[in-house]
C-alpha cells in the first residue's frame, strides 16, 4: 500500500466551520497546488467549502514536485483499468479520513478531477455505497467500462467536460466514459469545450463551478 496522502488545503471563506467539502485529485505528473488553484477561483461564489487538493501516493520518475496515481506509459485501457483498481482504495480510504476530520456525509463532497484525477474520481466515487454529491471530471477517462454495471455502488450526478483539441486523452474517451456509465443504468451531463487542448477552458471552468455548486446544494440529486 502506498503512503497516505495529503496536500494544499483552502479553508472556507472568513473561517467559518466547513458545511461542504469539495476533494481535488490532480493529472498524472501534476500535484495538489495545480488544482487547488481552482478552489481559489470558486471559493467566492462556495463560502461555506472546504477544498483540498492532496498529492498523489507516488512521485513520477524525472518529474519534480510531480506525482502519480498509478504509472502510465501508454492509453491501454488493461493498464488503466489495472492501475485504477490498484490506487482507488488510497482515494476511498482519504475520503473517509476527511468526512470524518470534518465531521461532514458523501452528501456534502464533491469529487472534481482532472485527467488521471478525473479517472480516480470516476473510480472511487461511483464504487462509494452512498452516494456522493457529485463527480465533475475534466479531460479525463472512464477506467475498466465494462465492469462498471457489476461494480457501481451508488449513482451520484456526474458532470464530464473535454476539449476537442485534447491531444492527451482525446475526446473519445469522454464519449466512451459516457456509453458505459449509460450502460450501467445510469447518466451523466457532458461539455464539449471548443478549440481547447488538455487543459480546462473558460467555460469549463465557468460549467464546472456552478455544477459543484448546484450538487453541494442537492438541486441535482
Amino acid at each position: 500500500m502506498s503512503r497516505p496522502i495529503d496536500g494544499p488545503r483552502l479553508a472556507p471563506h472568513g473561517g467559518s466551520a466547513p458545511k461542504k467539502l469539495v476533494i481535488f485529485l490532480h493529472g498524472y505528473g501534476s500535484n495538489g497546488d495545480d488544482l487547488i488553484s481552482l478552489g481559489q477561483m470558486w471559493a467566492r461564489d462556495l463560502p461555506h467549502v472546504q477544498w483540498i487538493s492532496p498529492n498523489a501516493p507516488d512521485p513520477v520518475p524525472g518529474a519534480p514536485n510531480g506525482f502519480q496515481w498509478f504509472p502510465i506509459s501508454n492509453l491501454d485501457p488493461k493498464r488503466i483499468e489495472e492501475g485504477a483498481a490498484m490506487a482507488w482504495p488510497v482515494v476511498d480510504a482519504f475520503i473517509d479520513q476527511e468526512l470524518a476530520r470534518y465531521q461532514l456525509s458523501e452528501s456534502d463532497l464533491v469529487l472534481c478531477g482532472f485527467s488521471q484525477g478525473t479517472m480516480l474520481s470516476l473510480q472511487a466515487g461511483l464504487r462509494r455505497k452512498r452516494p456522493l454529491a457529485g463527480i465533475m471530471g475534466f479531460s479525463g477517462a472512464l477506467p475498466g467500462g465494462a465492469k462498471l454495471k457489476e461494480e457501481m455502488a451508488s449513482k451520484p450526478p456526474i458532470m464530464l467536460i473535454h476539449g476537442d483539441q485534447d491531444q492527451v486523452l482525446p475526446l473519445g474517451f469522454m464519449f466512451d466514459a459516457l456509453e458505459h456509465i449509460a450502460a450501467a443504468g445510469h447518466g451523466a451531463q457532458w461539455h464539449i469545450s471548443q478549440g481547447i487542448p488538455h487543459s480546462i477552458g473558460q467555460d469549463g471552468l465557468d460549467l464546472g463551478g456552478r455544477f459543484i455548486g448546484k450538487a453541494l446544494a442537492g438541486r441535482l440529486v
